[in-house]
């Protein structure tokens, strides 16, 4: 798909993801030159404003969250001059007439509609644009994660999206496919014969892969309990690294090349038994305590009654396929950690043989890989290295790190917002950071089998104190291996 969309629709411009993320993305993709100078933007939300009022909303947008080095008049005025709103309550399905008027002759012309609003309202908005005739057959539309909350849920949003959209214009969005690390991983494996001959069962122990929060609710109480950490984070975020990750080379960069792959990947991720989640599955809840020196409420005081929630999960996943046969992957997500990082460790295994032993080297620690994400994002190497002397009493060896620092590499290139790069290529059409139906169903197939086998044995949340890296029987969990998780 190569055709570039006119005019761009925002629904629920008047939310904190549009104020923090969207408008500001597109604001830079229009100081660099990269929108169209037909491009028009039309914002909806269920607020009554007039198109000045909406303007002063997005000025004080790009104010709070871009720094002041990016600022200009001339380009805000400019940026502004692109923007209209139309009111739509897609809840009472009213205005979509009024949006359709307000478009005119644009109708017959690509359109785009991103819905920056609550799930519920995904397939009320496709048909409410369906019955205004908006979606024309060269119109698409973008949604937020997550896409129900379960198979049969997700089935159905996607049928109903699908009455009014073809699949191939549809864009399913997982914010994290649009940071630069993660698509680094595919320069890193598929770029550099140094690696991808080692990228098997034969050579790697085992892969962690850790996304740790230090914030609590901060006011996602509605959306959050009943949740949970394993459908808010594992079932999207995660499983789409340990996809990029782990599945096979595809044949080529193009969006179907590369889903594919990870649909077969997804579908071989071993699905879980009541068994299988006693061994290998930890649910954890936050209890008060510390975090950066500030103390914290407990999940259930945030929320004011005793829940079952989940805030915090640890699994040992496997994936039953020739590359990665035996191999475990150990996926860790909380609330209230220690520390904010997102990161991928990739531990290899031991040389078969230590030629330095009898010379009084010692231990040798095996290699590893650390790919951080964030806050940072660089790529660490460990490897052991003889450290300088006269090697009298034997070689000396010591464990030393190579560290490839992406912001220091690409010095003076300004680190771009995930979504900059997002809503770019929904407006030119281009789908491989995006999530296919295939791929969500894969991952909720494998999420279900859990939360089903957790039901099955009514397995509660252990309390863990705020501020720690999670309950005792998740380091448990990997110790049992004779791992440690990478704190």
């Amino acid at each position: 798909m190569s055709v570039r969309v006119e005019t761009l629709i925002l629904f629920g411009a008047t939310g904190d993801l549009a104020q923090r993320m969207l408008f500001p993305s597109l604001y830079n993709l229009h100081v660099d030159g990269l929108l169209a100078e037909a491009l028009t933007i039309v914002a909806s939300g269920r607020s009554k404003m007039d198109r000045a009022g909406c303007h002063a909303l997005v000025r004080a947008a790009l104010a709070d969250h871009l720094s002041a080095d990016r600022l200009d008049e001339a380009q805000i005025a400019g940026f502004l001059d692109r923007i209209d709103y139309c009111p739509v309550d897609a809840g009472a399905g009213t205005g979509y007439d009024d949006l359709a008027a307000l478009l005119g002759d644009r109708l017959g012309r690509p359109l785009g509609a991103y819905l920056s609003t609550p799930p519920s309202m995904f397939g009320p908005i496709a048909e409410g644009l369906a019955g205004a005739g908006i979606a024309c057959a060269e119109c698409r539309i973008a949604m937020e994660k997550p896409i129900g909350h379960d198979l049969a849920s997700s089935r159905a949003v996607n049928e109903q999206v699908g009455r009014a959209f073809a699949e191939d214009h549809i864009f399913r969005i997982d914010h994290y496919l649009g940071k630069e690390t993660v698509q680094n991983l595919l320069a890193l494996r598929f770029a550099n014969m140094l690696f991808e001959p080692l990228w098997n069962a034969q050579a790697i122990d085992h892969v962690q892969i850790t996304v740790a929060e230090t914030v609590g609710l901060e006011g996602r109480v509605s959306y959050y309990d009943g949740v949970g950490a394993l459908k808010d984070m594992v079932q999207n975020h995660m499983l789409q690294l340990l996809a990029i990750i782990a599945m096979e080379p595809p044949a080529s960069v193009s969006s179907t090349a590369v889903r594919d792959e990870k649909v077969k990947l997804l579908r071989s991720l071993r699905k879980m038994s009541a068994a299988d989640v006693k061994a290998h599955s930890v649910k954890g809840q936050y209890s008060s305590g510390a975090v950066n020196g500030g103390a914290v409420a407990g999940y259930a005081d945030e929320l004011g009654h005793p829940s079952n929630t989940e805030t915090f999960v640890a699994i040992k996943a496997y994936i039953d396929n020739w590359r990665w046969k035996g191999v475990p992957f150990y996926l860790r997500t909380g609330k209230r950690m220690p520390q904010r990082k997102s990161e991928v460790l990739i531990q290899f295994k031991p040389v078969p043989h230590n030629i330095f032993a009898r010379g009084g080297a010692g231990k040798l620690d095996a290699n590893m890989m650390i790919i951080n994400l964030q806050p940072e994002e660089n790529i660490r190497v460990k490897v052991m290295a003889k450290q300088p002397g006269l090697d009298r009493d034997g070689v000396k060896l010591k464990e030393v790190t190579l560290d490839v620092s992406l912001s220091h590499s690409f010095a003076g290139e300004r680190r771009r917002i995930a979504y900059e790069r997002l809503l770019l290529d929904f407006i030119e059409g281009e789908q491989t950071l995006f999530v296919r139906r295939d791929e969500v169903e894969a991952q909720w197939q494998w999420i279900d089998s859990i939360l089903g086998a957790w039901a099955e044995i009514d397995l509660a949340p252990q309390s863990y104190t705020a501020g720690s890296w999670g309950p005792s029987s998740a380091i448990a969990l990997i110790e049992r291996d004779g791992a440690s998780w990478h704190d």
